[in-house]
């Protein structure tokens, strides 16, 4: 049987209007496959024909300048696809942040699917969501401002609610902090000691705890992706 009858087959048994989140239905799907795991900062290899599916795990995605500087391009989590149909950046790499596990589905399947389609659909604008918070966030004219939104973001889109606030479950470096938000090491480290003495934010475990409300009221929020 082809890939396409296999994904129309597949579609007629599920239901594409359901609440099922995209990685149930994928699971639901795909139960014979298995997952491949990556460890945190191993590369992810890319295929021009493939996309990945984020099913656990953060991924954080990076191109390179002509002097030889990273930039970070955006940060994926569950439920994310990644892959280079997706981008025309060239250099173009994903690495693992954290341990992940990550589903691989051929570009024919996907386009021979409409379930699968859907949910592409739904995390593919996720993911413009993010790219155009993140060039709003390039705008503002504080390195200070621009440091405390993205931390916003990082809570919003990856965060724990804790009864002491909000965890941020991944271990930027000091140099990721500043590559993401076009500033230097020094300067991130400067501004981190200032909103601990704040009290803004404390450094738990690694991780990066925002003292927030927990119940992470809007008015705290920066971006529009908290609605998943």
């Amino acid at each position: 049987m082809s890939v396409t009858a296999t994904s129309a087959a597949r579609d007629a048994a599920i239901d594409p209007r359901s609440h099922q989140t995209f990685i149930q239905l994928l699971e639901q799907l795909y139960r014979e496959r298995a997952l491949v795991p990556y460890a945190a900062g191993r590369p992810m290899p890319l295929r021009a024909d493939e996309i990945l599916i984020i099913c656990r795990g953060i991924v954080q995605l990076f191109t390179i300048q002509q002097d030889g500087s990273e930039t970070l391009l955006g940060l994926a989590g569950p439920s994310m696809p990644v892959g280079l149909p997706l981008t025309t950046v060239d250099p173009y790499w994903a690495t693992a942040l954290t341990d992940v596990d990550v589903l691989s589905l051929p570009m024919a399947e996907i386009e021979g699917s409409s379930v699968l389609m859907a949910g592409m659909f739904r995390n593919i604008t996720l993911r413009m969501q993010q790219v155009e918070a993140w060039l709003a966030l390039s705008g503002k004219r504080l390195v200070a401002d621009r440091l405390k939104h993205f931390l916003l973001m990082l809570a919003q889109d990856f965060g724990h609610v804790e009864p002491g606030g909000i965890r941020i479950p991944m271990r930027l470096t000091h140099h990721q902090l500043a590559t993401a938000i076009g500033t230097t090491r020094v300067t991130v480290t400067r501004l981190l000691k200032d909103f601990k003495t704040e009290g803004w934010l404390t450094i738990d475990q690694r991780h990066i705890l925002l003292q927030l409300d927990p119940r992470f009221p809007a008015n705290q929020l920066v971006n529009p992706m908290a609605q998943r």
